[in-house]
């Protein structure tokens, strides 16, 4: 009895110490295009966010922490690598913004793919024993099996609603009726349940909330009832933000640009809309439903007894967009500009694709149950370099200085102490899709940001504890605060080798990584794709002419948004539509009807034009990511042979394709 009791005894020690011994748990939760005041816990009175705001009081948040660009992939790469985008020169989303005419300097020279040579957190975690999987918008490039992953299930979202689009159609178990944000966490969900034995890393890199924005049905509808019940805020709906390193506008000036909303107008005066409220009811769908995908990992971890031993990090990629992807008008419907403008950023100024506190602040929260204090906030400056060695320290593991060169651990902050770890520098030597601002930089030391724009060297200083806003500028006022930051800034980018912008000549060429749209178009498809055998085999009769876009690789896809063979087409250039065209022989005595429907990329508008014997029958912008149905009557044509023109028109977009779904005539 004595032994028994021993051995009893003995294997209970024996379980604890193994319990106690085994190796943190890791849930990285990284959330896209989320603004720093879109969540509960960081002052929104529109979003609701639950499981967030019970994160935060359960753990730390972070009111000064920062993504290290103002786009993804650059940002995701230094959570990665812990290092700065300038350092590994992926300084822009993949595959990145095309150069345009109109922008006097060549994008700096930038990496396509994450290098082979990065040892990333994933693969120090897992030669340290950690089963790791990646799930969502990896958006690096290169395989996650390749940089540490054991398993993976990312691509791009083309729909929330099935079909998701692209690879996820093949990963990604979801039938009709499915939203790709839940199936996502079932995803992980189901990695977390096979490896509770032992520890894991599982990098949850939600789609959510970046464009299309679509939020799930019953969350939509309950903000718009709770949008109807709410009183109207005061204020601008929108307002015009101007190119820092321009001309300065007139009050005069932005109101004529403002009511006189134009693509070419606003492009000459480099003026972007800014959306200036939180009353997206899709968004607000959407985060809703991200925030629902934490609560139900966190109670899957606390239901295998997990919890306890599970690091949770809550953060964004980079700030919300309430500037829009490309080029956008507001004299439209709200749904058209709920698909376009997410959410706002203030009290913080500027999006998504700016420099601005409004494109790089971004919220953190850091749950460590029982080494941190609950209910806890830290003012320290913290950026996505840092996580790296903060996470080997806080599981017991060696950090890897050498590799994690940019990152400082923020471990003291997050025992309560003081936390300093000196400057944080942003390296962006493009041009954004979100705004007409030159390309540029900035760093922030204490409580001051500069920031240097790359055109004509303009600078602005702000002091952001008196300023979150960033509406007073110092730079002439606090000369010598300017004059340290510029050097330390230049300095900086001498270090890591900061690839610059560069003048366009008649002789000058695009940097090595550059995208380029040709001036000299080809009816010529890449990927031995042939459009006019596609156009015959998905409306025969019909032949096709002045088609560009070769990237895009126009012709037949097996599905988009729901439909099954649906032809893409591209317009040649921006005054050349791509035209499909066929004679049509119209019966007397019946009434004759040519169907289309169409929709257009997430990522662009563009105008369907339709000619009958050259005359006009329908003019329409297609500016809403939804199958759209047009009827024309032909029966006053009866007895006769007509020419019909269907026109896929430019409207200064970079993805100007058209999808459609059908082209019939019905008698």
């Amino acid at each position: 009895m004595r032994n028994s009791i021993s051995f009893f005894l003995f294997l209970f020690a024996f379980v604890t110490f193994q319990t106690s011994a085994r190796k943190p748990n890791i849930v990285f939760f990284l959330v896209d295009d989320l603004g720093w005041s879109d969540v509960g816990c960081y002052g929104s009175k529109f979003h609701e966010t639950p499981a967030i705001d019970q994160l935060a009081k359960e753990g730390i948040r972070f009111d000064n922490a920062y993504s290290t660009c103002h786009v993804c992939s650059p940002s995701r790469a230094s959570i990665l690598t812990g290092k700065y985008p300038a350092r590994t020169n992926l300084t822009e989303w993949l595959g990145g913004r095309p150069e345009r005419d109109y922008e006097p300097l060549h994008h700096g020279e930038k990496l396509t793919a994450l290098p082979d040579e990065e040892v990333t957190l994933a693969e120090t975690l897992k030669s340290h024993g950690y089963a790791t999987a990646n799930y969502g918008k990896a958006h690096l490039r290169v395989d996650p099996n390749a940089y540490g992953f054991d398993e993976e299930i990312t691509g791009w979202v083309r729909s929330y609603h099935y079909p998701f689009g692209g690879a996820y159609n093949e990963k990604l178990p979801a039938k009709k009726g499915d939203y790709y944000t839940d199936k996502l966490t079932d995803a992980a969900l189901d990695f977390i349940e096979r490896n509770k034995d032992r520890p894991f890393f599982v990098h949850l890199e939600h789609f959510a909330v970046h464009d299309p924005i679509q939020g799930r049905p019953d969350l939509v509808e309950k903000y718009r009832k709770k949008l109807a019940a709410m009183p109207k805020q005061d204020g601008p709906d929108f307002i015009l933000e101007s190119n820092p390193d321009g001309p300065e506008l007139t009050t005069e000036e932005l109101k004529a640009l403002a009511e006189n909303d134009e693509l070419q107008d606003h492009q000459d005066a480099r003026v972007w809309w800014v959306k200036q409220k939180q009353d997206n009811v899709e968004f607000a769908g959407m985060l809703e439903a991200t925030d629902e995908s934490l609560g139900r990992i966190r109670k899957k971890l606390k239901d295998l007894g997990l919890a306890d031993n599970t690091i949770v990090i809550f953060t964004a990629d980079n700030g919300g967009m309430s500037a829009s992807n490309q080029y956008r008008g507001i004299n439209h419907p709200i749904e058209s500009l709920d698909s376009r403008f997410a959410s706002s950023n203030l009290p913080l100024r500027g999006a998504k694709g700016w420099n601005y506190e409004g494109g790089i602040r971004v919220p953190l929260v850091v749950y460590w149950p029982g080494r941190i204090k609950p209910d806890s906030t830290s003012n320290a400056l913290v950026t996505g370099t840092d996580f790296y060695p903060t996470l080997l320290e806080m599981i017991g593991m060696p950090t890897l200085p050498n590799q994690h060169i940019d990152g400082v651990s923020f471990l003291p902050a997050l025992r309560g102490k003081a936390h300093d770890r000196g400057a944080i520098y942003w390296h962006f030597p493009h041009y954004s899709n979100h705004g007409y601002q030159s390309p540029g930089g900035a760093i922030r030391l204490g409580k001051y940001k500069l920031l240097e724009y790359y055109e004509n060297g303009s600078v602005q200083l702000f002091d952001l504890e008196k300023d979150i806003g960033e509406q007073n500028d110092l730079s002439k006022t606090k000369p010598d605060v300017k004059a340290k930051l510029l050097k330390m800034l230049h300095e900086w980018r001498r270090e890591v080798d900061a690839k610059m912008p560069y003048p366009k000549t008649s002789n000058s060429k695009p940097a090595k990584g550059s995208r380029v749209i040709s001036t000299k178009p080809s009816n010529n498809p890449k990927s031995g794709s042939d459009l006019a055998s596609d156009v015959a085999i998905f409306a025969p009769g019909w032949k096709v002419r002045d088609w560009g876009g070769p990237a895009m690789k126009p012709g037949l896809r097996t599905q988009w948004d729901g439909r099954k063979k649906v032809l893409l087409t591209h317009p040649l250039s921006k005054i050349d539509p791509c035209v499909l065209s066929r004679k049509i022989e119209v019966p007397r005595g019946k009434k004759t009807m040519l169907e289309l429907e169409v929709t257009n990329h997430p990522k662009g508008n563009w105008r369907l034009g339709v000619l009958v014997n050259g005359k006009e029958a329908l003019s329409e912008d297609i500016t809403e990511t939804k199958w759209c149905k047009f009827q024309i009557d032909l029966s006053k044509h009866a007895g006769k042979t007509v020419s019909v023109e269907l026109l896929n028109q430019a409207t200064g977009w970079s993805h100007e394709a058209a999808y459609w779904s059908r082209i019939k005539l019905v008698h």
